[in-house]
């Protein structure tokens, strides 16, 4: 019988507010199942169903329903003693002063002193929480860092050792005439270059066909344009990413997105994938007008 593949299993935990939401978005981006707050008496039954492709993250506090420190510490042993599994405990700490602070910004109320100011729950759940802290692998003190910050810090305890393949760049060709697409990083306007449109043999092709290809990469600014474009977006990238940002949308647009924009968007894909990027690509005008069958 095939032993069964490993799980990692992550849980958060640490006082309200200090990042527990963040460390859970972040571990999401990473390709971690997240969870918030699912009962511990359920976490044997979550792991024990069919094989996974991806490890877990479990984000908990005292809000639990069955929650407590010694139960907490019970269910993690005994999920390590099951060689198939790997469970890290990661608290989250964070100083009163900067607690408070977030409390007083989001206007939120302690979820341990409904009825008394925040400075009450924080100290109470410091203090119920306190030997936690001392059972974890993994402790980050939140108290200078930012949200991007802590995402980083995530990443290079959980992350892949190349952070540039954590990052999802997201391509897309779209027509002028249509507007810009919205939930856009960066947009790049094609219309500069030589355009198929006014050659009748090109214009019901598609910037998938060759000759199409060909009439613009005959524009004397194309191997100037795509020189300084690699450079662009190879600056860009490792920028974003030391940033925290997990994906990235790029548009190229041109008149009618049928030509430029397409082949510009063929291009720049294959270039990232060839880079061991993770990138997905859409022909928003060829999809509009049902040519997305000649994307396969």
């Amino acid at each position: 019988m095939n032993k069964r593949k490993s799980i990692d299993l992550v849980i958060i935990t640490g006082p309200s507010g200090a990042g527990r939401t963040t460390a859970l978005d972040a571990l999401e981006d990473l390709g971690f199942e997240a969870f918030d707050n699912l009962p511990l008496s359920l976490l044997p039954l979550l792991i024990s169903g069919a094989q996974k492709d991806h490890p877990l993250a479990l984000g908990i506090d005292l809000r639990n329903r069955d929650f407590s420190n010694n139960k907490l510490v019970e269910v993690i042993n005994t999920i390590n003693s099951d060689a198939d599994f790997k469970c890290s405990l990661l608290y989250l700490d964070c100083s009163d002063r900067v607690l408070l602070r977030r409390y007083a910004e989001t206007r939120r109320r302690h979820p341990l002193a409904h009825n008394q100011g925040a400075e009450v729950g924080i100290e109470k759940e410091k203090s119920l929480l306190a030997s936690l802290s001392l059972e974890a692998d993994s402790l980050i003190n939140t108290s200078e860092m930012t949200p991007h910050d802590l995402k980083f810090q995530i990443k290079k305890l959980y992350g892949v050792n190349n952070l540039k393949q954590a990052m999802n760049i997201h391509v897309h060709s779209f027509a002028y005439k249509r507007g810009v697409p919205r939930s856009v990083d960066m947009v790049i306007d094609c219309r500069f270059l030589r355009n198929p449109h006014w050659e009748l043999k090109l214009r019901k092709l598609t910037g998938l066909d060759s000759l199409v290809q060909s009439h613009i990469r005959s524009d004397p600014k194309f191997d100037v344009f795509i020189e300084k474009l690699d450079n662009l977006i190879n600056f860009l990238i490792p920028a974003y990413e030391n940033e925290g940002k997990s994906y990235f949308n790029m548009s190229f647009g041109c008149t009618g997105g049928r030509h430029r924009s397409v082949f510009i968007t063929e291009l720049i894909t294959e270039t990232l994938a060839k880079q061991n990027i993770r990138v997905s690509k859409r022909h928003l005008e060829l999809e509009r007008l049902g040519l997305e069958i000649e994307l396969n």
